[in-house]
């Protein structure tokens, strides 16, 4: 009891006790801009429309592109900018860096013709699946 009145007594001096340090956030720092929400909505985008279709599901790869979620970046480091300028500017067929894939890739989801912000949906959910590439 003694023990517990001088704890007190010490914290309501000001007394300096070290703090525990504060819990690291779990998985990546969003990029700014980029919402949970933002993500959930690129995944319905990417997963029910044409991306699925070259990408895989989920982004594992496909027989005419490369896995999203391992491997190398092809075309450029895999930040969330330069994921938005892939999306909507495309790659055309003579600046694919793997001979093997037979398509470009349509800018802004070829038939899909994403607008801005769906460009920037299937971006987010892009990037969240990619944090494992190099």
């Amino acid at each position: 009891m003694l023990g517990l009145v001088l704890t007190i007594n010490g914290c309501a001096r000001g007394a300096s006790l070290s703090a525990a340090p504060a819990p690291a956030l779990a998985g990546p720092v969003l990029p700014a801009g980029v919402t949970v929400a933002l993500i959930a909505r690129g995944d319905s985008l990417f997963n029910t429309g044409a991306c699925i279709r070259c990408h895989g599901p989920k982004g594992v790869g496909g027989e005419n592109a490369p896995s999203l979620v391992a491997g190398p970046w092809l075309h450029h480091r895999g930040s969330y900018d330069e994921i938005i300028a892939t999306v909507t500017a495309g790659v055309p067929r003579a600046e694919l860096k793997d001979a093997t894939r037979r398509f470009a890739m349509n800018p802004r989801g070829g038939p899909m013709k994403l607008s801005d912000d769906q460009v920037r949906e299937v971006a987010a959910y892009v990037w969240s699946i990619s944090r494992e590439k190099r």
